[in-house]
């Protein structure tokens, strides 16, 4: 099938932009919209032209490395699906597709479709770990979790760090991602000695890197390729408002953190 492309084309974050228009005359339905870039990047090299920058590793919808903007969708318009996961019997023969790099301000353009998605790492050392002891490995059943916990906590877990939720937001807030990994950890026993202070480091973090606030639309959630719940955002916030109205003032009185 006949699909036309429209790419947006950037050197550089200081370099203009804008969209390129290609033609692939011979699209095969079964292909994936990866392999589809790849060949067009493949007839591009052999015309001594520059390939077309995007991110990819697994390709299996797993490790988040992969996304852009199709037709002002994040990972285009298949539900619950990554970039790579798409496939290109999802349109049709005429198709106008338009490609362009997640847009916020937390995410500097690298260059065409690329972005530097480093602050969601930096949100995730600033707490995204547990206190544990040194030693010989522990029993897998020496502490219990409760199944609804458990289910929580591996729901959230899901979250692959992709961005999406980032790019589909109008605020260009990360809090879908941030409440994900606060609820994975806040729900397990394993993950309660740093909870409150998880979650303000986390939130602080994620202020400093320039990501807009949430206003609860839910865009995030409807483009998350792992359908991460919005009650994840709720279980934050109010872990937030306890670390700021528990916690502090024990700290102020004298009284530890606990």
């Amino acid at each position: 099938m006949r699909i036309i492309l429209h790419v947006w084309r950037q050197k550089n974050a200081q370099s203009p932009g804008k969209f390129e228009r290609y033609e692939r005359p011979e699209v095969s339905p079964d292909m994936s919209f990866l392999e589809m870039l790849d060949v067009l990047n493949e007839d591009l090299v052999n015309k001594n032209e520059q390939p077309v920058v995007f991110d990819h590793d697994c390709r299996e919808g797993i490790c988040g490395a992969c996304g852009f903007v199709v037709n002002g969708i994040a990972h285009g318009p298949e539900d619950g699906t990554t970039v790579c996961q798409l496939h290109m019997r999802k349109f049709k023969d005429g198709d106008e597709l338009y490609l362009e790099p997640w847009r916020a301000k937390a995410f500097p353009l690298v260059r065409d479709l690329l972005v530097d998605r480093s602050a969601l790492d930096r949100i995730i050392q600033a707490g995204g770990y547990i206190t544990a002891p040194t030693g010989t490995s522990v029993d897998a059943n020496n502490i219990l979790v409760a199944k609804p916990d458990q289910e929580r906590a591996m729901d959230a877990a899901a979250c692959i760090g992709c961005g999406a939720c980032v790019a589909a937001c109008p605020n260009a807030s990360a809090m879908l991602f941030t409440s994900a990994k606060v609820t994975h950890l806040g729900n397990l026993p394993q993950g309660q000695p740093e909870r409150l202070d998880r979650v303000e480091a986390m939130v602080a973090t994620m202020d400093k890197e320039g990501f807009g606030s949430c206003t609860l639309i839910g865009e995030c959630s409807a483009a998350c390729p792992k359908s991460i719940s919005m009650d994840s955002i709720a279980r934050l916030n109010g872990d937030y408002i306890r670390a700021t109205f528990v916690k502090r003032p024990l700290e102020l009185s004298g009284q530890g953190s606990g």
